[in-house]
């Protein structure tokens, strides 16, 4: 059974950091491409950052550009993502997703891209 389980969400203040986890199991995450988003109250869900397979090459959001870092451990088969001077309107739902149909290489952004999405992890910065 293909999961996957974020964790690392929590309340910090404006200008704090938080590391967010996602842990694969039935997959081996470096094979795929993967994503986390997000989703705030009321809102669409949006990219955040993506990494692909092989290479790894990264993007991000313009507006957290210079604020994030995914990255990924092969041994763990855990991915992560590293936030700093988050801002209130950073608070959301931080999904971890995975494309399992991938054969370019390539990253993925849009939220119907993913086929696989973990359960979300809460986000919330306060002023």
């Amino acid at each position: 059974q293909v999961q996957l389980v974020e964790s690392g969400g929590g309340l910090v203040q404006a200008g704090g950091s938080l590391s967010l986890s996602c842990a694969a199991s039935g997959l081996t995450s470096s094979r795929y491409p993967m994503g986390w988003l997000r989703q705030a109250p009321g809102k669409e869900r949006e990219f955040v950052a993506a990494i692909s397979r092989g290479w790894s090459m990264t993007e991000y959001a313009d507006s957290m550009k210079g604020r994030l870092t995914i990255s990924r451990d092969k041994r763990k088969n855990m991915v992560y993502l590293q936030m700093n001077s988050l801002q209130p309107e950073d608070t959301a739902v931080y999904y971890c997703a995975a494309t399992s149909t991938d054969r370019t290489g390539r990253l993925y952004r849009g939220e119907y891209e993913f086929d696989t999405w973990g359960q979300g992890t809460e986000v919330t910065v306060s002023s």
